[in-house]
């Protein structure tokens, strides 16, 4: 019996999908952000009576992580993300979970230090084996982030399911938010497109596409410290939402809108041949349905459609410019659209 879908971890005669075993997969399971903004309305509005920290990032601008200051100045930062899988591969599977996971406190200018585990495995249908693969590689892309994990909490679910909930540490004064956007800095992005289309593409024909692999379980550690270092004020990292969606709550909470030029965006090998072939989740229709009464748009639906495209373990979008990130657009003072494309 096989215990993964790559045979040079293990002798294969059976292999399982694992894709297989869930209705979605990575990020493009998420809500629907226009639903899930309905749910949480109102639920930040208030806190503790007589809180001891002081919350500097929470609800109000969509950020990707919750931020306190603690006693001594220091911000501690926290998120949590899980998904069913994104790929067969088990070990795969855990290393993109993580590395997604570890992308919001980046996202916010932070340092990851403690992780612990958030497993749901159907315990009956897949071995537990798979579930070790998943966590080893969970702890391998961990480590190599420099972030601890200890324990964790798991279920028997119907669908498998991992993640991670994260612990960072930054400097209060160099935060990297969702609403610091300025009109007149250009528009950078870490890590090319392409990734949803080619993901939904293995779901459905098992075809494995190692540059998506390659893509999902790179840490975003270098894009953060570049920015920290540029000086940068603003970014968030790309995932369910696609570039659009992401790019909209930021230019919305920062009060700009935000200029794309299409041609510049950089995009994975393959990701064209998949969307041409149809390989477009229901994820990444929702995102660009979300958008699409507050953009303006003078290219055609394919592209839209890979703008919108739901990412898993995306890159960095930064208000601003690092080294070896394409400049996508620009931000310009608000006008009667929140998100153009040309």
């Amino acid at each position: 019996m096989t215990i993964s879908a790559t045979s040079d971890r293990s002798e294969t005669s059976q292999p399982y999908r694992l894709t297989q075993y869930a209705h979605g997969g990575g990020c493009a399971c998420k809500i629907p952000p226009g639903e899930l903004e309905e749910i949480v309305r109102g639920l930040g509005a208030s806190g503790p009576q007589s809180p001891t920290e002081q919350l500097l990032v929470g609800l109000d601008a969509g950020d990707d992580a919750a931020v306190i200051r603690i006693e001594g100045g220091t911000a501690v930062i926290s998120t949590a993300d899980f998904f069913t899988p994104v790929v067969d591969d088990a070990y795969d599977f855990g290393r993109i979970a993580a590395a997604n996971a570890l992308s919001d406190v980046y996202a916010m200018g932070g340092r990851p230090v403690l992780a612990i585990n958030l497993v749901g495995w159907p315990r009956d249908v897949l071995p537990t084996e798979l579930l070790r693969e998943v966590l080893r590689g969970g702890l391998d892309v961990a480590h190599e982030a420099g972030c601890h994990v200890a324990g964790g909490h798991s279920i028997d679910d119907p669908e498998p399911k991992y993640g991670m909930a994260v612990t960072g540490l930054a400097d209060p004064q160099r935060l990297l938010r969702n609403d610091a956007a300025e009109a007149g800095r250009p528009i950078s992005l870490s890590k090319p497109l392409g990734v949803g289309v080619l993901n939904n593409r293995h779901k459905i024909t098992g075809e494995v596409f190692a540059q998506a692999v390659a893509a999902m379980t790179t840490l975003n550690d270098r894009a953060c410290a570049a920015a920290l270092e540029g000086g940068l004020l603003a970014a968030t990292d790309v995932t369910g939402f696609g570039l659009l969606g992401h790019l909209f709550k930021m230019a919305r909470a920062s009060g700009v809108t935000a200029v794309i030029d299409a041609a510049a965006v950089p995009y994975l090998e393959g990701a064209r041949a998949a969307l041409a072939a149809g390989y477009v989740s229901g994820g990444s229709r929702r995102n660009l349905d979300w958008v699409r009464p507050h953009l303006q748009a003078t290219v055609d639906e394919t592209e839209l459609l890979l703008l919108a495209d739901a990412q898993t373990s995306g890159g960095l979008l930064l208000a601003g410019e690092i080294p070896d990130a394409p400049v996508i657009g620009e931000f310009i003072p608000r006008g009667e659209h929140i998100l153009q494309v040309r």
